[in-house]
Order: structure tokens, then sequence, then C-alpha cells
């Protein structure tokens, strides 16, 4: 390269150079260049020119923002109008760019790119200035395939500055920037400047809505995720400035995260390292992401929580215990090292974050709880609670739409903080994100370790009706783990919800949940399984602790009263599958515990069964047997569920002779026999069928009823085939599909196709099949075998050919049937 003495242009040491002394000194120059012999060098022009223009204060860095998104620009500094008067004209701009053109050198191009990018930097006006020669774009764009670091540096430096500018934008996408850019970044080897350039005209072009779904379509995804892990921390920042713009479009999260975009992320806030800026374009990312519900579920996964910011005066409300010593959730004090505490709480403090050090035999949720509600507890104490790195968050939204992501361990333990606090908007949004959390056991015990559960069901007496919905929410989710669902009950929740049930303002929305919580508690399913762990199918060998059982009987008590059990009755004549599902089940477990109760309202039930069955879309009138609306699929879904328990309840309660005899078993048989014709599942058909094959034996009612198929034909053609297929063949596959295809017939036929069953010595075959068979055929064979059920004489059958050492394991092994299992086990003499 050409170096040029300082006496060839004194003036460059001057402030101000004026114009046509830099242009005598550009042409003298250009001379000399022409008269020196041997190899090539650069113009001289061009380095007289870099040095005038390097004598001006430089662009200042900034990021600017457009829809929400950042961008790495130049703004003009404050002198620009006296850089302008010294900088070269638009003739030598013009010039620099012709230098571009691949005809020309490939060292004079690289000293024109870095001229021009030298002069970017003087603003907007320099921008511009550069901008009306057409061609400019596609000829810089070229130099990224340049071999030369220095010319792929200036080149990506100068599309940076210049896609700082919102009209351009466009213009350097259309010339195929975004192209070269993934082709430059899939380099083996490439420098940290070159990199930092080019992810910042990345993050510049993705302030542009139209531009990030074509950014985010490349392969660029991959290289931004792998420049996260890049040693220079300015390349960090600049992949992660690109990743939180392309977050803003809800239609490249799909894409973001099939890239593992999730994972990388959530990795950088755990660890609670790396560049602050990097850390916040992580949560940014990952807060736009949990905007969708599956997504939330991925980041849940990878151990962040979402948390609402709440505000630091919602804490003020706070009031720590003085002098506190660390204790359990369920208020067990630890054993105390020393007479009395420290005078400020140090010892306390010191204990709470190191209790796994201190050697106690403890399970490590209840350490995690202790050491995340000390954190928390003392950030709350000393008012930095929601400082991010001794800041107060910039909160751009309401504070109700604010949330930050925490570590787990963290984010369960401000929770239950702030369920403690006075604020109703707090507490309510606390509640909703604890019931987003739930999704897993780990996450539900660990909020019951940290002590949610207590505060939950205290606030289900509270005042403002948004906080029970919300609060009644979270104890429904976490009420899908047993073992919660146990301490929910132990701490008086029943009492709670017996209250809001009893008042007839409650809401709709409230009054659903708590019916759901309900049902958790009194799963029938739940009480035969737990039976049949301690050795007793029908409740003659129950060896459970009576003291136990005791006290869960002071707690359900109230559920009996006739006001309650009233009001569930009413809820099965709601049109809303959902809670007539629950009801319904809750009224299974009053029927197995007081039959008596039920009996004594038999009518009302019958009715409330009338309506389940009906759901609206069913006429028993025999005109419009026909004519069903045809349903959708969620429809036919959610009604199967609640006809299904509604049949179950109904096989349990025709076990009581008074019940049996004060209803109208006409009408429900012809409404049994109609939903077996309706378009709901045929899993849900399986309850049906077994509780019509029951009414039906227990009421004599006449065979000659219409039937939905060909009653001869399937008496003495389909029945026997499907047997001797399950009997004789060698293939596991038709032995399966013929048990599939015999369960669809006996859930149509009804009581004369089951007979037709057993007295062609179906229950043998059938009782192999569970010990052989899986997935469809297994269930198959368990709905016919609990048809058979029904009456009694099939018992003996059924039991000697060894049915119940095979269900008893079905059930204990927890598999996709073992509740089918159960029923069946319940019907059985043992």
């Amino acid at each position: 390269m050409l170096c040029l003495p300082s006496s060839l242009f004194p003036a460059m040491a001057s402030a101000t150079v004026p114009n046509s002394k830099l242009k005598l000194l550009a042409s003298t120059a250009l001379i000399s260049h022409r008269t020196i012999s041997g190899r090539r060098s650069p113009p001289a022009a061009i380095l007289a020119v870099q040095l005038a223009i390097h004598r001006y204060p430089r662009l200042v860095v900034s990021r600017a923002t457009d829809d929400g998104a950042g961008s790495i620009g130049a703004d003009q500094v404050s002198g620009i109008e006296a850089f302008k008067s010294s900088a070269p004209g638009a003739g030598y701009v013009g010039l620099f760019v012709r230098m571009l053109g691949i005809d020309n050198d490939p060292l004079d191009r690289e000293q024109a790119i870095i001229a021009l990018w030298k002069y970017s930097q003087g603003g907007k006006t320099c921008i511009d200035e550069i901008m009306q020669f057409r061609g400019c774009i596609t000829l810089t764009i070229n130099l990224l395939k340049s071999e030369s670091l220095s010319t792929c540096e200036a080149a990506a430096g100068l599309l940076r500055t210049i896609s700082s500018v919102n009209p351009y934008r466009d213009s350097i996408a259309g010339s195929g920037a975004i192209e070269e850019i993934t082709g430059l970044l899939s380099r083996s080897f490439l420098a940290a400047e070159v990199k930092e350039q080019t992810l910042c005209t990345l993050w510049n072009l993705s302030v542009d809505e139209k531009l990030r779904e074509k950014i985010a379509s490349t392969e660029l995804l991959p290289a931004l995720i792998k420049f996260l892990d890049d040693e220079e921390v300015k390349v960090q920042e600049a992949a992660g400035g690109v990743l939180a713009n392309l977050a803003l479009s809800h239609s490249n999260h799909s894409i973001m995260v099939e890239a593992g975009v999730i994972q990388k992320l959530a990795e950088i806030l755990k660890s609670r390292e790396g560049s602050n800026v990097t850390r916040k374009e992580a949560k940014s990312v990952l807060l736009e992401m949990a905007k969708d519900e599956y997504h939330r579920i991925l980041i849940l996964e990878e151990g962040l929580l979402l948390v609402p910011i709440i505000g630091a005066a919602a804490y003020k409300s706070f009031r720590p215990v003085s002098h506190s010593w660390p204790s359990l959730p369920d208020g067990t004090e630890l054993e105390r090292s020393s007479s009395s505490p420290s005078r400020f709480g140090a010892s306390e403090l010191l204990l709470g974050l190191n209790i796994k050090d201190e050697g106690l035999n403890m399970e490590e949720a209840k350490m995690n709880a202790i050491v995340g509600r000390t954190q928390q507890q003392f950030l709350a104490r000393i008012g930095a609670i929601e400082l991010e790195n001794g800041r107060k968050p910039q909160l751009e939204l309401p504070p109700d739409n604010q949330h930050t992501l925490l570590p787990w361990m963290d984010g369960v333990a401000r929770l239950v903080l702030i369920l403690g606090l006075d604020d109703q908007s707090a507490i309510a949004r606390a509640a909703q994100s604890i019931a987003d959390a739930a999704i897993n056991e780990h996450m539900r015990i660990s909020f019951k370790e940290a002590g949610a559960v207590q505060h939950l069901v205290q606030l289900l007496g509270h005042d403002s009706d948004a906080v029970r919905v919300s609060v009644a929410h979270a104890l429904e989710r976490l009420a899908f783990s047993n073992e919660v669902c146990k301490v929910i009950e132990s701490n008086g929740v029943v009492d709670r919800i017996v209250d809001i049930l009893k008042n007839m303002n409650t809401s709709k929305c409230l009054v659903e949940k708590t019916v759901n919580i309900l049902a958790r508690i009194f799963d029938p399913s739940k009480e035969m399984k737990t039976d049949l762990h301690y050795g007793s199918v029908n409740g003659s060998e129950a060896v459970l602790d009576v003291g136990s059982r005791s006290s869960e009987g002071v707690t359900r008590d109230k559920v009996l009263d006739s006001s309650v059990w009233s009001r569930l009755i009413e809820i099965l004549k709601t049109p809303n599958p959902n809670l007539q599902k629950k009801a319904a089940s809750i009224l299974e477990y009053l029927a197995i515990t007081e039959p008596h109760m039920l009996t004594t309202t038999a009518a009302n039930i019958e009715l409330g069964l009338v309506a389940v069955f009906q759901q609206g879309f069913f006429d028993v009138t025999e005109e419009n047997i026909d004519n069903e609306p045809e349903l959708s699929v969620v429809q036919a879904e959610e009604v199967g569920s609640a006809i299904s328990a509604a049949s179950q309840l109904l096989t349990k309660l025709l076990d009581s002779e008074p019940f049996h005899s004060s209803i109208n078993s006409t009408r429900l048989i012809l409404l049994l026999r109609k939903v077996l014709k309706s378009s709901i599942p045929l899993h849900a058909k399986d309850w049906v069928a077994a509780c019509l094959v029951k009414l039906e034996s227990s009421a004599g009612f006449p065979v000659n009823l219409d039937n939905p198929i060909n009653m001869e034909v399937t008496l003495y053609g389909t029945i026997p085939r499907l047997l001797e297929q399950i009997r004789t063949s060698f293939s596991t596959e038709m032995q399966e599909a013929a048990v599939v295809e015999l369960n669809a017939v006996i859930a149509k036929g009804g009581v004369d196709c089951t007979r037709a069953v057993a007295a062609q010595g179906g229950i043998f075959p059938l009782v192999k099949m569970i010990e052989n068979a899986s997935g469809d055929a297994l269930e198959a064979s368990l709905a016919i075998l609990y048809n058979l059920s029904m009456d009694s004489e099939n018992h003996v059958a059924i039991v000697t050919a060894g049915a119940i050492p095979l269900l008893r394991r079905l059930v204990l092994s927890e598999g996709p049937q073992w509740r089918h299992a159960l029923h069946l086990l319940r019907t059985l003499p043992t």
C-alpha cells in the first residue's frame, strides 16, 4: 500500500480543510499515483479523503426504534455542517462508487468501499448523497463475496449505516442483501468485526415487519443461535437483537421454536452470566413467545416461570416476621442452633440461603422452597424485588400486561409471596400464573412445598370475585396431583366450596371451577383404587387407617348437606357438558358413600339424567328418531363424556331397589337406545351400553323393540363369526380386530347381543384377550366383559376364567385402561 508523507498534505492537520485545497491534494496524489512504477498501489486521493474524514467526529452508534423494534444506525453529530463543508463533494462520492465496479482492481475496490463507509458515518445527509448513485447498493452487496475481511467489513458497515435510514431498507433487501449475508455468515471462519457489522445490518433490516419473515425463512436462524455463544460480546448482542426483532412477528415463532431458540435463550437467562444486553434481549424474545400457550409450556419446561410485575407499591404491604427463623411451608420450625436470634436476623438469612449445607435430612423440594422464599423475602424487605441490574424496569405497557421470567425456584417463591399481599389485582394475576405453571407433577409439588395451597384456600373466601375465580382456577390445576389434592382437602377447601355453591349469586365461572375441584376430591375411581391398594375391592377387607378415613369424613360431611347435592342435581340440568360430567362424578361418589340420600330425590335425579342424555340434540319421540342434528367433533366429544359419566351414575344408582322402582325405566331405555345411534364417540357408548344392559335386565324390558341393527343377522351370524375368529385365529391382529368389531356390535345391539356372547361361550376367550391384547383391543375386551358383568349370572364364569388377578394387575400398573379394569373389578365378587 502506498504511504503518503505528511508533508504532501500539511493542511490535513487543521480543523477545516477548504474544499478547493482538498481537490488540489487529491489531484496531486492522483498524479503521483500515475508516475509510480512497479506494483499497483491504491489511489492516494482515497487515502487523502479517508484521512480528512477521519479527522472529524465519528458517528455515534445509537439504537433507533421503528414499530417497537430496535436497530443500529447513525445519527448526525452536532458539527455536521462543518463536516459537510470539508468533506468531498458529490463528484468524489460518485468516483468512489464507480470504483466499486467489478472491473476495477480489488485493492482499489477495497479502498473505495472503506472511504464510502467512513463517509456514510457522517449521518443521514451523507447517506442520502451516497444513495443518489444508482447501483451503489448492488455493488456493495457484491463485495460481501470478497475474500478480503477488510472489504467484507467495510461493505457490511456501509450496509449497516444505510439500513439505519427507514426508506432505504427495502432497497437493500430487494437487492439480495439477506441472501448474501446468509452466505457470508455461513463461512467457517469470519472475523469478529465482520460478524458484528453483518449482524447489525440484519438488526436494522429486521425493524421492518415485512422483512422479518424473509429473514426468518432463510438459513440464518441456526447461525444467529450459534453467535449467541461467540467470544465477542458485541456479536452476541447483535445476534440477540436480531432474534428480539424477529420475535415481534407472531408468524415467526414456530420457525424459531423449531430452530431451538427457546432452549438456547433459556440457558442464557438461567446462567446469570454474560452481557446484560444479551440477557435483556433473550428475555424479550421469550416474553413474546410466552404469549402463546404452547410456547409458554415449552419455556416452563426449560425451567423458567412467567411472573407478573406488580410494581413496588404493592410490596409495601409485605410484613415479614421480625427475626423469623426459617421454617417449612407447613409452619414446622427448624431446630435452632442458638438460644436467641441474631440482632438483625443475619444468621436466619444465612441459614435460609444455605439450608442445603446444613446436613439436614430433608427432601430437595422442601430445601428449594426454603431457599427461594428466603431470597424473595429478603429482596422484598430491602425494596429491590423488582429491580433489574440496579434499575427499575422500564414499563412501556400498562402494569397489568407486564411479566418477567425467573428461574422456577425463584418464580415459585415470588408468586407465593404475592399471594400474601393486599393488592387484589396482584393476587389475581399471581394465582393465574400459578394455574398456567401447574403443568406437571414437579411444578405442582413445588407450589405445595412453597406454601401456595394454604394461601389459595384462604383466598377462596376473598371479597373480590376476580380473585376467587383466579384462585379456584389455580386450585383446580394443582388438584390434578393426587398428593396435592389431599393437601388441598386437608386445608378445608370443602368448607369454602360448600359456601360458594350455597350462594345462588355465585358467577357461573366460579361455580364451574369449584365443581371441578370437588370432582377431583370426590373422584370415585380414585376412591376405588385406594381401596384396591389396601387389599379390598368391595370394601369387605378394607384395612385403611380408621383415623384418616374419619378425618376425611369430617371435612366431607358438609357436601352431604341437602342444599349442596340439590345444587349438583340442578347442575345436571344445565346445558354445559363439562359441568354435567363433573356433577355426575360427584353424585356417583355420593351414591357409593350415602346411597340413601340420593334415593330420596330419585325423581329430580331422573330429570337431570334425562337432560344429560338429551343434551338438546335428542328427542325421545319416535317420530323424530332419525332426525338427529349432526354434531361437530368437539361437541360430540364433550357430550359423549357427559353422557358416559351420567351412564356410570345411573348404573350405580340401579343397585338401589327404591331408586329403581321410582323411575320411569321405559323412558330411560328409549333414551339410551337412541343415544347408541347418535354420533358421540364409541368409547362413550361403552358405558351407555353397559347401563342399558343392566336397566333392561332389571326392568324386564321386551326384546321386540326397534334396535339400531338387524338383530337376527347379528345374533346368529355376526357374533358367532367374531367369537370363532377370537378363539381360533393364529393372527394377533385378526383377534384384536374381531374384539374391536364385537364391541361395536354390542354397543349398538344392547342386552340381546350381550346375552348371545355369554350363551355362545365368549367369556373365556375374552378374558384371555385381557392378558394378551393391548390398546384398543384391550379396551374393547374390558368393555364387553363389563357389559357381561351387568348380569349377575355371568359373574361365576368371569371369575372362573381368571379375570380377577388380571384386572388387579391392570389397575396397579396404572396403564391407559386401568379405570375400565377397576370398574369391572368392582362389579365382580371377590
